[in-house]
């Protein structure tokens, strides 16, 4: 599975859902396949196994697919998801099923651009900067430029102040620039 390419909030997300509650497959189906890599990329950077990635996708999905008709449409589909994907992932890691990976930045390994395509050593190295973060960095980062929830979404989801998530947004595309030597523009 391709774990950079990220789907953008859909603007037909809410009729899909709306045809998905009314027992719509195809509909369902194609919410899946819009956001299935979000799903996989934020799995992935919680757990680094892409095994554990793909399982958090299904459950997710399926999750979503048993809860679809309690969604009241209050938030976008996109920030329930997020709360979906991350409490499974969260429920994975309290049950011992799979374990976040810690990694301390000083000891980071980062890809040999010489043994691989650009395309292929900047997203490996991207990866492995991100596992560095503070995970309330990371976390806020990926709600906000993965999911594309708003800072006040994102808060709401935290059970923090929007501005609290700005800063570790900020925070942590301060990191990534630092750790990758040059400028996080292109992760806003």
């Amino acid at each position: 599975m391709d774990n950079t390419t990220v789907s953008a909030p859909v603007s037909g997300d809410a009729d899909l859902v709306q045809k998905a509650r009314t027992g719509d497959l195809v509909a369902f189906e194609r919410l899946v396949r819009l956001h299935t890599p979000t799903v996989y990329a934020h799995a992935l950077r919680f757990f680094d196994d892409p095994t554990a990635a793909e399982d958090i996708v299904q459950e997710v999905f399926i999750k979503v697919y048993r809860a679809l008709g309690d969604f009241d449409g209050r938030s976008r589909f996109s920030t329930w998801l997020f709360r979906v994907t991350h409490n499974t992932c969260l429920d994975h890691a309290r049950a011992g099923r799979r374990r976040p990976i810690p990694i301390d930045p000083l000891t980071v390994e980062l890809t040999d651009p010489d043994r691989m395509d650009d395309r292929t050593a900047l997203s490996a190295t991207v990866e492995k900067a991100l596992r560095t973060l503070a995970p309330d960095d990371r976390e806020a980062l990926q709600a906000v430029s993965i999911f594309g929830l708003t800072y006040a979404e994102a808060g709401a989801e935290f059970g923090v102040p929007a501005g609290t998530v700005k800063s570790r947004v900020f925070r942590a595309r301060r990191a990534l620039a630092s750790i990758l030597g040059g400028s996080a523009g292109g992760l806003q």
